[in-house]
This record gives structure tokens, sequence and C-alpha cells, in this order.
């Protein structure tokens, strides 16, 4: 174990807050359980961009991303099956994503009409989140600064809305799928349709992993174009 790389890392966080939490917890390189150990030190934050997630993407201010493991195991306190993880002790390029400014975020939700594109439905924006199409896991780097005048056709290729309300945060589900698809190699299955418009199940081996490239790969699936992927599919039943 590195203990200077470990309080390099420490003083990169802002003390007391929930990425500071789960990185003190991981820092040991061993196994830790989500269900008991997680909850105690970052509740609800710690699989998401507060914990591991953000941990694992790094930031646009100097901290590298944490290669993490995740599996499931059996946990004798949870008395069940439950998802772990563990840091490798490796470190990564950083793939943080470039806030979106204010004004930019306004023209986003103005040109999508405030509707997000999984149930057709309108949404003040606190309910709505501006989704990368092109997922952060496959970035390769940190994001580019945006540029204020984007053009329309920007939007549409770079962007789309998702929900996040009450009832569930379509943009959570998205990620994890796309976790997944890093992992595994299988493409994502919005609420559970086997369906691709483009490609099929599996990640094409002529594509990348990661990077500018890695996009193309992702073409065909739903959580990369939900508008698109359910028009191909309506046009595909009204062949049957």
């Amino acid at each position: 174990m590195n203990s200077d790389l470990i309080e390099h890392l420490k003083a990169k966080f802002k003390s007391g807050s929930s990425q500071y939490k789960v990185f003190a917890l991981l820092s040991d390189q061993q196994w830790h359980c989500r269900s008991c150990e997680g909850k105690k030190v970052a509740s609800g934050q710690y699989a998401g961009g507060g914990g591991i997630q953000g941990l694992e993407r790094g930031n646009r201010s100097g901290r590298p991303g944490l290669v993490i493991e995740t599996q499931r195991n059996y946990c004798e306190i949870c008395g069940k099956t439950t998802t772990w993880d563990r840091w490798t002790g490796a470190t990564r390029t950083a793939n943080a994503a470039a806030n979106i400014p204010a004004l930019l975020s306004e023209k986003i939700l103005k040109f999508y009409q405030y509707k997000d594109v999984i149930e057709n439905r309108m949404r003040e924006a606190h309910e709505l989140i501006i989704d990368h199409r092109f997922p952060m896991q496959r970035w390769g780097q940190s994001e580019p600064s945006h540029d204020l005048n984007i053009s329309d056709s920007e939007i549409i290729a770079k962007f789309q809305l998702l929900k996040k309300d009450s009832s569930g945060n379509h943009n959570l589900l998205k990620s994890r799928s796309c976790e997944q698809c890093v992992k595994t190699g299988k493409r994502g299955t919005p609420l559970g349709i086997r369906f691709w418009y483009s490609g099929g199940e599996d990640w094409s081996e002529d594509i990348p992993a990661l990077g500018a490239e890695a996009e193309q790969g992702c073409v065909g699936c739903g959580w990369y174009n939900f508008e698109q992927w359910r028009n191909e599919l309506n046009k595909r039943l009204a062949e049957y």
C-alpha cells in the first residue's frame, strides 16, 4: 500500500465530503460491502457521483480517477449477497464532465421544450438532467469546456433530457447500464427491451473501448439516443 499516494489523494478531497469518506473507507484496498459499510459513510451517495462513480471519474482539478473493482459477495452482516467494492491502488486519467454553464443549460432545456425523452413528458427544470449521449465511462479523458454558441444540430448530437424526480432517475439507470456495458461488452436494454437499431447486443471488437472513436460503439443503443431507438423500434413493429 502506497501511503504517500493515499495522503496525496486525500488532500484532493474536501474534508468531510462524501467522496472523502468513501475514499477513506476504500483506501485500505480491501473489499467493502455497499449495503452495510457504504450506507454508514455516505448513505444514498455511496454509489453515485458523490461516491464510487465520482472516485472512478476523477475531476478537472487534477485528481486522477481511481481503478475500483466491483463484485457480488455474501455479507455475513447483511445476511445476503450484496455489492462490494475494492480500490486496487491504481489510478487512471480523469474523465470528468465539464460543468454546463447556466445559460447553455437553459438553451438546451428550451430546445427540448423541457420534455424528458423517455416518458415524453414536460417537466420542471429541477426534474430534468441534461444527459451526455456518449457516456463518461467511455470518454477516456476529461471533457473540454462547453461552447455557449453551440448550434441546434450540436445539441441534438451531444445531449438528451432524462428525468430525475421522486419516482425515478433515468440518468442513474443509464449510468449503471453503461458501467455494465464497459465491464461485460454487452450493450444496454432500456426498459428491458432487447433491441438495437444498429449493431447487436455485443460491443463490436472493431471499435475501441475508450476514447472519441468509442462513441460509434454506442450508436444503436437506446440509452445513447432514446428518441431514435423508439422511432426505429416503432418502424420495425409496423412491418409485422
